[in-house]
């Protein structure tokens, strides 16, 4: 997947009833995880089983709503309590590996500020 970096990642930790779909999903965003579904953020939703997850974006004109279920293994979701945590491209990336989205070995990004 790839998405401009401005575009912001949301988990929604806990667990979601993935018969859910486009409008189930963004009440979800709206009500629950208090952000707007037309930001053109992505929201990552996960089932209890942890071997579905759903990702629910507007692209200009509608709503995308990308699915993946794994057939043998489970996500690494996260056990966080709060109602939804924002992570980095990265992070989404390594979750949909089967990673956890906190890396011990992984390098720290570094953030430099050009002076003139």
């Amino acid at each position: 997947m790839i998405f401009p970096f401005h575009v912001r990642v949301f988990l929604a930790t806990g667990y979601t009833d993935m018969r859910k779909s486009i409008n189930g999903l963004s009440i979800l965003v709206a009500q629950g995880l208090e952000r707007d579904p037309l930001s053109g953020h992505l929201f990552v939703f996960c089932n209890k089983r942890q071997n579905m997850v759903k990702i629910l974006y507007w692209d200009r004109n509608g709503f995308c709503l990308w699915h993946k279920r794994l057939e043998k293994q489970s996500f690494r979701w996260p056990k966080s309590a709060s109602d939804a945590c924002e992570i980095d491209h990265r992070q989404l990336v390594w979750l949909l590996e089967g990673l956890e989205i906190h890396q011990r070995q992984a390098h720290d990004r570094l953030d430099y500020a050009t002076v003139f």
